[in-house]
């Protein structure tokens, strides 16, 4: 301020205490005050909920590294394409090892694109950061495995499936019966096991605290152990042998997926899509910029999600213009859909396969979307 220039001159009453704060001159002080003290006391208040907000998109056609493909595929010949086959995420503020503030809690509420959960609705009570991400990771390689196993199963390459045991939980009867991590169960009760489905029905035929026979191959050597079934925790009166299983799958090929950081088993179904892109002359997508996301089963099935919301916007600002949403999510998809993304809705992977053919010939007029009432 310049004290000549009559366009930036203090005004002041000639009559009045230059040194006197009037009332409402200290209510505006209070107000200032408060407005500064207020946030940065709600930045130190930790509160019980977690926070998701749209995520980083990752195109499973493109390169980790110069040179490097995300999908690398050896033992038979592999194809360079266009286009993208995104997977998407979702952020995730709170939780075990981390901390949502009031003022973190306050900002997401303004946000259109997150969502505000209580910890106890997504993560497990009294379960460690470790545990979070160990889940995270084994689901996230648990779906690369089925997501290549669907793929080159639709390519006609012979696939055998193996269940094999993961871990334990407290109190395990089949650990106390001698069963070990990495052993294989290839048959219960005699009868010989090709899928994890095959073992549950077998178990329950029987009654809490009978015996059943547990057959595994432990390094290539089979042995059969008699475990006493318990109650299943979960589900009160069926039987149960304490196990968490894992699913493996023995092909001809090995295929390398480098995700980077990101866990969980929602990227299957784009995996799948670019694990079947790679092994195939030409440009599935037509060179279209494509994302989408969905659990993938080693039967073809598209599974729900968790986050669809935000991975639908996370989409969107990734620059992709398609989006393939599981079938089980769309009641969460209607009403809320960016501007300038189109949905398909698919269940299972040839559902997605044709989406794409489609989309890459421009011929979409018939692919469905997701149309019903909105989830509240």
């Amino acid at each position: 301020m310049t004290d000549g220039d009559p366009a930036y001159a203090w005004v002041q009453d000639p009559g009045a205490d230059p040194h006197k704060v009037g009332l409402w001159g200290k209510l505006l002080i209070g107000l200032a005050a408060a407005a500064l003290v207020i946030p940065s006391v709600a930045a130190f208040v930790s509160v019980p909920y977690a926070v998701l907000s749209p995520g980083p998109i990752t195109n499973t056609l493109g390169e980790v590294a110069k040179g490097k493909p995300l999908i690398e595929i050896s033992g038979t010949p592999s194809y360079p394409t266009t286009g993208e086959l995104n997977f998407t995420t979702v952020s995730v503020q709170g939780g075990p090892g981390d901390r949502v503030s009031a003022l973190d809690w306050a900002i997401a509420k303004l946000r259109s694109s997150d969502a505000i959960y209580p910890v106890d609705e997504l993560f497990p009570p009294g379960s460690s950061a470790k545990d979070v991400l160990d889940e995270n990771a084994a689901e996230m390689v648990d779906s690369q495995q089925e997501a290549i196993a669907v793929a080159m199963t639709k390519l006609g390459i012979k696939v055998t499936q193996r269940v094999a045991v993961a871990d334990f939980p407290k109190d395990s009867a089949a650990q106390r019966a001698g069963i070990a991590k990495g052993d294989y169960i290839v048959a219960v009760d005699g009868t010989p096991v090709v899928t994890v489905d095959d073992i549950r029905p077998a178990i329950a035929k029987h009654k809490v605290g009978e015996k059943v026979a547990v057959t595994v191959d432990r390094g290539g050597k089979r042995q059969t152990l008699d475990v006493v079934t318990t109650e299943n925790k979960t589900d009160k009166g069926r039987p149960a042998i304490g196990v968490y299983l894992a699913v493996s799958f023995v092909h001809p090929y090995v295929v390398d997926i480098k995700a980077g950081d990101v866990g969980g088993p929602s990227a299957g179904l784009m995996f799948s899509l670019g694990v079947y892109d790679r092994l195939t002359p030409g440009a599935l997508t037509g060179g279209a910029d494509i994302a989408g996301t969905g659990t993938m089963y080693y039967t073809g099935a598209v599974g729900p999600i968790g986050g669809i919301r935000q991975k639908l916007v996370g989409a969107r600002d990734g620059g992709a213009n398609w989006f393939l949403a599981p079938a089980d999510n769309c009641n969460e998809v209607v009403g809320h859909i960016p501007d300038g993304l189109h949905v398909v809705r698919v269940a299972t992977f040839d559902e997605a396969l044709t989406a794409v053919n489609a989309i890459a010939a421009k011929k979409t007029a018939d692919l469905p979307t997701c149309t019903g009432p909105a989830a509240k």
